[in-house]
């Protein structure tokens, strides 16, 4: 019990390229790391390699710190996971001001708290029919709420790229491309500075931009993920270069125009 313990407390949530968790695993050096829920660096993987990198410049001495939870949930959830997991309480910056926690829970609470439940219960679908069914759900949810909650809402946002996701899968991608053009505002406003998961969201939109001969469009959003990417991912990472390749590839058919 104290092993798993242990592990609990210090083992890492392994991603993918597209930030989709897919694993953990134990790096002893990098669990000396402290939290901080604006932290001046992030963890990115490269396979199972763990990447440490600065998103802003570190001054000499200055202490090196990761975000232990995903930071887009409000002051008071972060604090409830970060004692229930890691059993202390974070008093950062952004815990002190409570910033941007009224953007998060904007809405209707009745309507946010409907689409929160429908969201926490969502698992992975792994068939077609199961894709399509996750869907409808959300189709109806984002139809029922139009007016109620704005896509700033984090539920909604979640409810948006879980629609993305089935839209992905199941080969619709201009419903797709419509629903995270939607989510790239709130991105922004979350996420504003280098942050993998705004690189990788600008990333796919603009593959399903690219997809929809929208090529100026995918151009522009490219370059914005480009820009952040070198910084969280460097330049050597297998999925910079994917969207060098396709972000080359818009380039030569927008020199042919």
């Amino acid at each position: 019990f104290p092993l798993f313990l242990q592990v609990t407390c210090n083992c890492f949530t392994i991603s993918n390229g597209e930030m989709k968790d897919i694993g953990v695993g134990l790096y002893p050096s990098m669990s000396l790391l402290n939290h901080s829920c604006d932290p001046n660096c992030v963890i990115v993987f490269e396979g199972y390699q763990l990447l440490l990198r600065s998103v802003r410049e570190i001054q000499a001495g200055e202490e090196l710190t990761i975000s232990y939870i995903e930071s887009l949930m409000p002051t008071s959830e972060r604090q409830k996971q970060l004692m229930r997991q890691y059993c202390f309480e974070c008093d950062c910056l952004l815990c002190q001001n409570q910033e941007k926690d009224a953007e998060k829970l904007a809405g209707e609470e009745h309507a946010w708290k409907e689409v929160r439940d429908a969201v926490n219960e969502a698992r992975y679908p792994k068939s077609k029919e199961e894709w399509q069914q996750v869907l409808t759900r959300c189709q109806n949810l984002l139809s029922s709420n139009k007016g109620l909650l704005p896509d700033t809402n984090i539920y909604q946002l979640k409810m948006l790229d879980c629609a993305m996701d089935a839209c992905i899968n199941l080969q619709s991608w201009e419903e797709a491309l419509y629903y995270g053009t939607r989510t790239l505002g709130p991105y922004k406003l979350y996420y504003p500075d280098f942050h993998p998961l705004r690189a990788v969201q600008l990333m796919r939109v603009g593959k399903l931009q690219y997809s929809q001969d929208m090529f100026p469009q995918a151009l522009e959003t490219l370059k914005q993920a480009y820009n952040i990417m070198k910084v969280t991912h460097g330049t050597d990472h297998s999925l910079m270069q994917d969207l060098m390749d396709i972000k080359k590839q818009c380039e030569a058919i927008m020199t042919m125009k």
